[in-house]
């Protein structure tokens, strides 16, 4: 009976601050080696789904085009992809080639040269930063990469 008192009270008697100590430096170790891996992967699907929604623009510009012989002018901009534009030269053959005009995955809307600088036509995020330029994360999406 002695034996189990004993034993029953070592259960009971819970952790040390000592074991809270070791298991909270490793749970932050483990933390310091994983979050930065975690965030770098947020930035890498934010270009990813910039290149995808640049690509989708660029393949419903070449719809316009196909059905209206030019493209929407600088002045149409994007949105003649979603509404029919009213400024001329009105397009005679339009319909919507886009539910809706995506922003970018930083929350900026896409930029649209007509012409283009590096294409007939040009489609690009300014990137992290939004600013022309930049390394990284901060790098310009274009429709000639």
């Amino acid at each position: 009976m002695q034996l189990f008192n004993s034993t029953r009270r070592r259960m009971q008697r819970g952790f040390t601050l000592i074991e809270l100590m070791v298991v909270l430096v490793i749970i932050g170790v483990l933390a310091a080696l994983i979050v930065p891996n975690v965030l770098d992967r947020a930035d890498d699907a934010r270009v990813t789904a910039a290149r995808t929604d640049v690509n989708n623009i660029m393949t419903a510009l070449k719809y316009y085009k196909l059905d209206n012989q030019r493209y929407p002018t600088a002045e149409q901009g994007l949105q003649a992809l979603v509404t029919r534009p009213a400024a001329a030269p009105v397009p005679p053959n339009w319909k919507p080639y886009l539910e809706k005009l995506p922003n970018d995955p930083w929350g900026r809307p896409y930029q649209y040269l007509s012409p283009g600088v590096k294409g007939e036509v040009d489609v690009m995020s300014l990137g992290a930063d939004g600013q022309q330029g930049g390394e990284g994360r901060n790098a310009d999406i274009g429709s000639w990469q």
